[in-house]
């Protein structure tokens, strides 16, 4: 049985950012995805302009430009009462973009295989396992008995990720809120704008993907999701058989990033408010430093300082920015305080505008 230096599961953009880099650095790279490629994905389907450089760094940014797509000027917040206000976004290249799921992860994937990782889709992990032949490797079994054995482990397989449940590490959800998400008929003049808006039931997050559909995204608690679907079918006229995607848990606890010759990146090791539109950042970012804690560990450096360094520039990635998190969490479980905040807004927009600018630098 051939022994990978890195077993990867999950082939979302942690995942396909960590494998790409992992090749990139010469490692022998394995991943495994549950499902088939393309695939749509519950998500807001937004780049924010920090996510360029690390697609300039796996060399697909030109490709990812090339996808149907829609570049997004402005971020336009209402409140329940209709008040709006309106802050400006980066320009440019660089600036913030959205592109369907389905399109952006395969593409991903696509490219850690070019690099030369070994791909395994529709392929789910029933077992892991020390090695009897290192107890720091890992033995992984799959649902078709396909047994693999890899030096490093990485656990980039969602908020439910396999393998922290394996491990006996994944926290108890919280259940508080639904999400629902779907891609609907683009409205005539819509623009180039992401809409938060504020409803009594929760929000609803609209933006844009191409020139003919809009990522249309809703949150609430479990009593009031079904009325937010009937508001979004009677503003959107969408026919109350329109197909929603929906995913729970959209909080729980942190995982600890590194546990010896096993690493969380992504959406694994911590869930952030869809309504920050960071995720696909932390996801390829978090791929990244986990690659190059991997590659010094594989590469004979000492173990312990590549885990402690590795968590520190993984607390540095979420520094400063987790009590925005924090802030829209609160705002989409009391709606009505969040538009008061809005109207506030209003008369001093700078309030919305630092935080709009946290979130996309």
């Amino acid at each position: 049985m051939e022994i990978f230096d890195v077993a990867i599961v999950g082939g979302g953009p942690a995942g396909s950012s960590c494998a790409a880099f992992c090749a990139l650095a010469g490692l022998r790279t394995l991943v495994l995805e549950r499902e088939k490629f393309p695939r749509e994905k519950v998500c807001g389907d937004c780049l924010n302009p920090s996510c360029w450089p690390l697609l300039e760094r796996l060399g697909v940014a030109r490709r990812i430009r090339d996808l149907p797509h829609s570049k997004l000027a402005s971020v336009e917040f209402i409140a329940i009462d209709g008040h709006k206000v309106i802050v400006d976004l980066p320009a440019g290249d660089d600036c913030e973009f959205s592109v369907k799921r389905s399109l952006f992860d395969n593409l991903l994937l696509r490219r850690a295989r070019d690099l030369g990782a070994q791909v395994h889709e529709e392929t789910t992990v029933m077992a892991l396992a020390n090695s009897p032949e290192s107890i720091r490797d890992w033995k992984i079994e799959t649902a078709a008995a396909e047994s693999f054995s890899a030096r490093a482990l990485i656990g980039a397989d969602g908020r439910n990720s396999t393998v922290a449940r394996l491990c006996n590490l994944l926290p108890h959800p919280a259940r508080e809120r639904v999400a629902l998400q779907a891609h609907i008929p683009l409205p005539r003049n819509f623009g180039e704008r992401v809409v938060l808006q504020f409803l009594r039931q929760g929000y609803s997050g609209q933006a844009p993907v191409n020139e003919t559909e809009l990522n249309l995204c809703l949150v609430g608690a479990p009593p009031t999701i079904s009325g937010l679907r009937q508001w979004a079918e009677r503003h959107f006229e969408i026919p109350a058989d329109q197909p929603w995607r929906t995913i729970a848990p959209l909080t729980r606890s942190p995982v600890s990033c590194a546990h010896e010759n096993l690493f969380f990146i992504g959406d694994a090791a911590r869930v952030v408010e869809p309504f920050t539109g960071e995720g696909i950042y932390y996801a390829l970012r978090s791929g990244e430093l986990a690659a190059n804690a991997i590659t010094k560990i594989i590469r004979g450096e000492d173990r312990q300082l590549a885990l402690r360094e590795f968590a520190r520039v993984y607390a540095e990635m979420y520094k400063g920015r987790l009590w925005i998190n924090r802030l829209a969490r609160a705002a989409v479980l009391a709606p009505r305080v969040a538009s008061v905040f809005v109207r506030a807004a209003q008369i001093q927009p700078a309030i919305l505008r630092l935080l709009t600018e946290k979130i996309v630098y």
